[in-house]
């Protein structure tokens, strides 16, 4: 179950999405191709971070326990508050709206109205039953790796008169521009997710052995998988016609298989979109729930229904995901919440060099190559959020305003509990 989880949360709306913003300012294929390398190498690095980390601390909730146990209570609140108002609500939104995108190009309805409906359907599923949550789960995660799979043989099938395809040499001046740094930024919440079955542990059996196992397996097939996307794309596409595109698949079916095909390639994409949305939905309650139980602000999130699901916790985020879609762009709600997420990510590798200098009577997994893979991904980090700061503050300020508003409610928790 973790392995699958990993890949259903990984592979979702970045790949599908996120070279046409790329393109706008990174044209050469070997500048593409190494963002997307690099991708795979800090989604690697993190994994085995992440990985040695919960396997010794052995306790559900992601970042939210870890960093509550390695640092400060305040560190844990933080990412509790951006699990709570952004690490899922925002990445179903952007989904839902690329299914809208997506779907919209058949059924000619409003792409808005159908994101909200998806999150509306899917939040009503998720609060009967797990069973079958965890079942669909598990198809819709191997559905996705072979509907890429098929793409990928496809396009290397096919052969494209016109496409985007530049092997020059312009991509020594572009990996040391901003915008390279930028698009990175879109590389890197394209691999969000691979840290998924750390949010689950104690339902996972073994977590010592199988924890890395699904984190490093599921981080490794989505690299592979990614990278080999981006180029079929850029094989069936004019630059043009990607720029700026947000349904980037729509465009390299329209061109391989006509209008009749693209919309087949539209619906599968689609339901591919809405299996992730599944899987965010199935997750982030369950850190909520574990929020909740250690801050009376929170309480409220506890509720649960007969089938012992927390309702209360999956219709909250259902509703946050809806605010994001009705009042961002697409583009600005990946920058912002990229951003946040990075942060709360990069705090919790360095954990790794915190939990090295704690004597732990348990044995728990540690990853190799030690201190190296916590600094590549801390560095990559840094260069993310520099160029962000500078080239996007809008996004980045939001990012930092949501983080403020968590450190209030904090102290706002803390005289609750005083008071009570």
């Amino acid at each position: 179950m973790g392995a699958a989880l990993v890949v259903a949360n990984m592979i979702g709306t970045g790949v599908f999405t996120s070279l046409g913003f790329q393109l706008q300012d990174v044209t050469n294929t070997w500048s593409i191709l190494l963002l997307w390398s690099l991708g795979g190498v800090m989604a690697i690095a993190g994994a085995f971070c992440y990985a040695e980390i919960g396997s010794a601390i052995n306790k559900s909730g992601g970042e939210y326990i870890f960093l509550s146990k390695l640092f400060h209570p305040l560190a844990g609140y933080l990412s509790g508050w951006v699990s709570l108002t952004v690490g899922f609500a925002a990445p179903v939104a952007l989904a839902a709206m690329a299914m809208g995108a997506y779907l919209g190009n058949v059924l000619q309805v409003n792409n808005t109205l159908l994101a909200i409906s998806v999150i509306v359907i899917i939040s009503i599923i998720h609060s009967f039953n797990l069973n079958v949550s965890s079942k669909f789960q598990s198809y819709a995660s191997w559905f996705k790796v072979l509907l890429i799979l098929s793409l990928i043989l496809i396009g290397l099938y096919y052969t494209q008169s016109d496409s985007a395809l530049n092997f020059s040499n312009s991509w020594m001046v572009e990996i040391l521009t901003p915008s390279f740094a930028i698009a990175f930024v879109y590389v890197s919440y394209s691999y969000t997710g691979w840290n998924a079955a750390s949010y689950i542990i104690e339902e996972i059996d073994k977590p010592r052995i199988n924890l890395p196992k699904a984190l490093i397996r599921g981080t490794l097939l989505v690299t592979l998988l990614y990278v080999f996307m981006q180029l079929v794309f850029l094989k069936h596409g004019t630059l043009a016609e990607l720029q700026g595109q947000l349904d980037i698949g729509h465009v390299y079916a329209s061109n391989i298989l006509g209008s009749q095909g693209a919309s087949t390639i539209n619906i599968l994409i689609s339901f591919f979109l809405i299996s992730s949305i599944s899987a965010m939905i199935w997750v982030g309650p369950r850190v909520s729930l574990a929020m909740s139980k250690d801050f009376k602000l929170w309480q409220f999130l506890q509720r649960k229904n007969k089938n012992n699901l927390p309702v209360a916790a999956v219709w909250l985020q259902a509703m946050l995901s809806i605010v994001y879609v009705l009042t961002g762009t697409f583009e600005s709600v990946l920058l912002y919440c990229g951003f946040i997420l990075q942060l709360s990510a990069a705090f919790t590798v360095a954990g790794v060099f915190v939990l090295r200098k704690k004597e732990s009577q348990i044995p728990y997994f540690k990853a190799p190559f030690y201190p190296l893979l916590p600094l590549v991904f801390i560095l990559f980090s840094i260069w993310i959020f520099v160029y962000l700061i500078i080239d996007k503050p809008l996004e980045s300020m939001i990012g930092l305003l949501i983080l403020a508003i968590g450190v209030l409610t904090y102290f706002i928790n803390k005289k609750i509990t005083k008071s009570s």
